[in-house]
């Protein structure tokens, strides 16, 4: 089995757990011996279901405390990049306490469902993170995207795999059942970090609705066109603090390709906002590969240099 057609078989499995899960209203762990006395719609990542194995989660750890910095998600998107929230990597996460301050090198685990598993054994030394340039610019969440780059590449293998960048034409308006789903150790029911890996099938929201819910609210994202937003699920369950990070993967519905369409950065809908926060890929895909393929200030002066002198050569 190749491993493109192990990621399809892995959210295909993310997917139907899914169906499964919400046909029989069975939910998390911590949630087990409240839904017998709850009725679905009022349970709450906060909320989530047990997750599958996830072979491109990551986790971005700080501390155990979130006081001290917590521990989030982020996607592996090639043998030796994360991406993750620009806002994972610091202590305090406002723009008032971050200008000025490096952002702290974290403690990478890959292939793990279990908080217990966060090991030595499963972590991955970093090399170094990269912070989107224009990184909270104006607001604490714009450009809230950061790139963790790994010492040494990781084997592939179905416990460890990326799950691919979108495509040229591959936007929001071809999404298999409009929806996406998203994994991470956030907060849950009991509003505590979840000790194991835990998935949401969210659906995709209108974007003006969206933007027009956190428009007057403080301290909330200015939603912009280089985001987008998911609602509750079926169950009213939303992200929550400490799934920000994370990728929403979602299904081509013409290729039918699995690839990430937004990395989570507002967490905090939880069970008071309606709608989670992404930074949208498609639109940071230049800076991303440019920091991939280690470009510097004179890489793009040198390849034009080189293609003129070519050109020049020519008879």
């Amino acid at each position: 089995m190749n491993i493109i057609t192990k990621m399809w078989f892995s959210l295909t499995v993310i997917l139907l757990a899914a169906w499964v899960c919400l046909t029989n209203a069975s939910h998390t762990e911590e949630s087990v011996s409240a839904s017998k006395l709850t009725p679905p719609r009022s349970r709450r990542m906060v909320g989530g279901t047990l997750a599958p194995h996830v072979p491109w989660q990551a986790m971005v750890y700080i501390s155990d405390s979130v006081l001290d910095g917590g521990y989030a998600g982020g996607a592996l998107i090639s043998d030796r990049w994360v991406l993750t929230a620009g806002r994972n990597l610091f202590v305090l996460k406002s723009r008032q306490h971050i200008q000025g301050t490096d952002p702290i090198i974290p403690k990478v685990y890959l292939g793990i469902s279990k908080r217990a598993e966060a090991k030595a054994s499963k972590e991955v030394a970093v090399q170094k993170v990269v912070l989107h340039p224009g990184f909270q610019n104006r607001t604490d969440w714009d450009n809230d995207l950061a790139l963790i780059q790994l010492r040494e590449p990781v084997v592939m293998s179905d416990r460890l795999s990326p799950i691919p960048l979108p495509e040229r034409g591959q936007d929001l308006g071809n999404i298999m059942g409009r929806s996406g789903v998203i994994t991470g150790w956030g907060w849950g029911i009991n509003l505590t970090p979840a000790q194991s890996l835990k998935y949401l099938v969210l659906p995709l929201a209108n974007h003006n609705v969206c933007k027009t819910e956190y428009k007057h609210i403080v301290f909330t994202p200015d939603v912009d066109d280089n985001m987008f937003c998911t609602g509750k699920s079926r169950y009213d369950e939303n992200v929550c603090f400490g799934d920000a990070g994370s990728a929403l993967a979602v299904i081509d519905a013409g290729t039918r390709d699995i690839y990430a369409a937004g990395i989570l950065s507002y967490d905090k809908s939880c069970s008071r906002y309606e709608h989670g926060v992404y930074m949208k890929i498609s639109s940071y895909l230049p800076w991303i590969h440019s920091v991939m393929r280690g470009d510097t200030e004179n890489s793009a002066a040198l390849r034009s240099g080189a293609m003129s002198s070519m050109y020049q050569l020519l008879p």
